[in-house]
């Protein structure tokens, strides 16, 4: 099977840039992207991702917080840091467009914004939250899935000459500039939720840096 797609620095600059240009909701697709590739988070744990999974109830951005079990793409909790200051500024940006737009405000001022904590953070043009499609699979298991945001996420992409590049692209794009930078596939692993190390690797091998990057570097 193969790998999902890397999307190096350039080209994402040029995604983001493109987006905030000619989306209908540029605070929401935006920080859609900066979330899918600053976090890792599959489709399915970004439309289940919730105000209060971001925010503490007096409106300023939490350190860390998780993906829960129930939701998580491999059915592990695995931890998610706020730290990436243009990741935050993005979610800022689309929390005050949605107060502004009312879109899953409450009728309580004082905590999250006005906003409602159990909210999902990404909504639809309308506001609503995106739907998720229970499967049953050969072995007994439940599997969740959200087509309809993965279909925004691949649109997002497609619209700037992106083929092929969808959440998947987004996992394995984080993994491997980790993995480029020096750190360890054992926190690697662990910040992407794999339960062996050996997933990890897959996810890195075979990156697809240009030799000549490699050799400009050598002296």
């Amino acid at each position: 099977m193969a790998k999902p797609p890397v999307l190096e620095a350039p080209a994402f600059e040029h995604l983001v840039k493109a987006t905030a240009g000619y989306s209908r909701m540029p605070e929401r697709d935006v920080a859609l992207l900066f979330v899918l590739y600053g976090t890792a988070m599959a489709t399915t744990e970004l439309a289940t991702f919730t105000v209060s999974d971001f925010l503490k109830a007096d409106g300023s951005v939490k350190v860390t917080s998780s993906v829960r079990e129930g939701v998580s793409h491999n059915g592990q909790v695995r931890p998610l840091f706020w730290s990436n200051k243009r990741v935050v500024s993005a979610l800022e940006k689309y929390l005050a467009w949605r107060v502004a737009n009312k879109h899953g405000v409450t009728v309580k001022k004082g905590a999250y914004l006005g906003l409602d904590p159990d909210s999902p953070m990404f909504l639809t043009d309308d506001g609503q939250p995106y739907a998720l499609t229970k499967k049953k699979l050969p072995s007994g298991v439940i599997s969740y899935s959200c087509n309809t945001l993965g279909a925004l996420v691949s649109r997002l992409h497609a619209n700037v000459g992106l083929e092929g590049f969808s959440a998947n692209s987004a996992r394995r794009s984080m993994a491997v500039k980790l993995h480029r930078l020096g750190y360890d596939v054992v926190h690697i692993a662990k910040i992407l939720g794999h339960k062996s190390v050996s997933t990890t690797q897959r996810l890195v091998g075979q990156d697809p840096v240009k030799l000549a990057d490699i050799v400009a570097r050598a002296v």
